[in-house]
């Protein structure tokens, strides 16, 4: 009996000293594949359709950038390309698809040939403002309807920033009635470059580095841009006598950030969390820096350049609304995607729409 006992406890000891061996295999293994994913570093690429630096849409990946490699202390760090520098600006869809950049910095309505309703997540023609649109984005079901569209194509979007309320633009001469946009060159994309030609103007695409040549030189009559903020930066003043308000064709201009889906995935998950916080804060911050410095730019323009401020006409309001109304229908009658998009864009914009009537809208004419 107690030679059983004996063996009993025998074969006890010996499972539970395998066992707190097996338990702290266990452990260190875990510690040391935590160390190893602390240790690991990446280094990323991100290229833009802006040029390098350039205030407002340039220095926004810049700071994401800056965030990025001081939260991960180092371990993960991200340069910038301004456009031209590593890809052309209307390029960075596709770089950045492919892995040649694990990032970019852009706007989606620039990819249109490829992904009409890619335009819906940049800005819609008398549509949601930039507080709207980020409410529609990140707690309407917009961002999800975004992501879907894009990984076909091994890219995750998100927002980038918003200009808030843009220009409706710089003109060579006085636009005083519906007649004078007929065959007009402007520097118009997205929806509302369609809108245009619907009109009978003709609209242009081309990157912010060209615009100055192009409407110094004639090869084009108009162009929007931002703001006042950006088109004094790019000395657009200079070339044309007309600044015209308001930005009828984008309401809330909402940048994006692209990231390759495959890159994404080699990331640890604090590493995820980090970038995905950095561009939450980009995000914001941008409108905060246009709300800051447009009005002081717009007086300089005004006062120090002599710029001739306008505003269009009700009659020229109204027939843009027209000509929206009309693309649209067409539009998503030819695209399922699109109208799959439109139906939840329109059901938050009526919504948001219908309390800022109250409130934002009720609040302006009174204060």
């Amino acid at each position: 009996m107690k030679l059983i006992k004996k063996a009993i406890i025998l074969g006890v000891t010996s499972l539970l000293i395998f066992g707190c061996s097996d338990k702290n295999s266990t452990s260190n293994n875990n510690v040391q594949t935590k160390a190893v994913q602390v240790a690991q570093t990446f280094k990323w690429k991100l290229v833009t359709s802006w040029p390098k630096n350039y205030p407002g849409l340039g220095t926004a990946p810049e700071k994401f950038a800056k965030n990025v490699n001081l939260m991960s202390n180092g371990r993960l760090t991200v340069k910038v390309y301004g456009a031209g520098e590593l890809v052309p600006g209307f390029e960075v869809f596709d770089t950045v698809s492919a892995g040649t950049a694990q990032m970019g910095h852009s706007a989606a309505y620039y990819w249109k040939g490829k992904l009409p309703a890619a335009q819906f997540f940049t800005a819609i023609p008398f549509g949601m403002n930039a507080q709207e649109m980020n409410g529609w984005l990140h707690h309407g079901g917009g961002l999800k309807l975004w992501q879907d569209l894009y990984k076909p194509y091994n890219l995750i979007p998100a927002a980038g920033g918003n200009t808030g309320v843009q220009m409706a633009g710089w003109f060579k001469k006085e636009i005083n009635t519906v007649e004078d946009l007929k065959g007009l060159k402007m520097r118009i994309p997205g929806l509302g470059g369609e809108v245009l030609k619907k009109l009978g103007g003709l609209p242009v695409s081309l990157t912010g580095g060209e615009l100055f040549t192009s409407l110094q030189t004639g090869a084009i009559d108009a162009t929007e841009w931002v703001g006042p903020y950006n088109d004094l930066a790019f000395g657009l003043n200079k070339a044309a006598e007309f600044y015209y308000y308001s930005g009828w064709h984008e309401p809330g201009a909402n940048l994006e950030f692209l990231i390759n889906q495959d890159a994404f995935n080699e990331l640890p998950d604090d590493l995820k969390a980090i970038v995905n916080a950095a561009m939450r804060v980009a995000n914001t911050d941008m409108l905060d820096e246009y709300t800051a410095r447009n009005n002081k730019a717009l007086e300089q323009l005004v006062n120090k350049h002599k710029v001739q401020l306008r505003k269009f006409s009700p009659e020229i309001m109204a027939a843009l609304k027209q000509g929206m109304s009309e693309v649209m229908r067409e539009q998503i009658a030819a695209n399922p995607k699109m109208k799959q998009i439109w139906q939840s864009y329109q059901a938050f914009y009526n919504q948001a729409k219908s309390y800022h009537d109250i409130s934002e809208k009720e609040y302006y004419l009174n204060r």
